[in-house]
């Protein structure tokens, strides 16, 4: 009879604790991020120019007066809605559209940083165990006893130096002379 009682309560304990979800792989995540992007209708990424100048052609759009009045405007009268081949219906779906796909940006902005910030401390983890090997490794490598560790300590030095020096400032380009405006004695 106990050992019955001993079965429903650990039972009853194993479904009420959370299940944990397993984490995620970076081959995992890189998987499903292709998955989602191959999606999203209208990816297509542009250069440095390309934004540029759809940034300034898009500047209107920021401004909701100017917006909302155009919408009206469109409303107003077919001509204006036939000119522009959008009916105030469609143009306020574009809005609701992008409104969405920014909430959308905003997230992905968020991921971004969330996962640069892990790699960040990542990485200063990891220079935290190559700076204790290399002090102990260097601390050991003083004891005959431990020389097979010698040569790993001067490769580090080495390695250390190199990384030290600064790059050369590149050369600056001879210009040629101008040609073109002479002057006339």
């Amino acid at each position: 009879m106990f050992q019955n009682q001993n079965q429903v309560i650990q039972s009853s304990t194993a479904a009420n604790t959370p299940q944990q979800t397993p984490a995620v792989t970076p081959d995992g995540i890189l998987q499903q991020l292709r998955g989602v992007s191959a999606q999203i209708p209208e990816v297509s990424p542009l250069t440095s120019q390309q934004r540029e100048v759809l940034r300034k052609l898009g500047h209107t759009a920021k401004n909701g007066e100017i917006v909302q009045t155009s919408i009206s405007m469109i409303g107003a009268e077919d001509l204006v809605s036939q000119a522009v081949g959008q009916s105030v219906d469609e143009t306020r779906a574009m809005i609701d559209e992008s409104g969405r796909w920014e909430q959308v940006e905003d997230e992905l902005r968020v991921m971004l940083n969330g996962v640069s910030s892990a790699n960040l401390i990542r990485r200063q983890k990891i220079a935290v165990v190559a700076d204790r090997a290399y002090g102990v490794g260097s601390q050991l490598a003083r004891d005959p006893e431990h020389a097979v560790l010698v040569p790993h300590v001067q490769e580090i030095k080495r390695l250390k130096k190199i990384a030290r020096r600064k790059k050369p400032a590149p050369a600056p380009q001879p210009q040629a002379p101008n040609t073109s405006a002479t002057p006339k004695a």
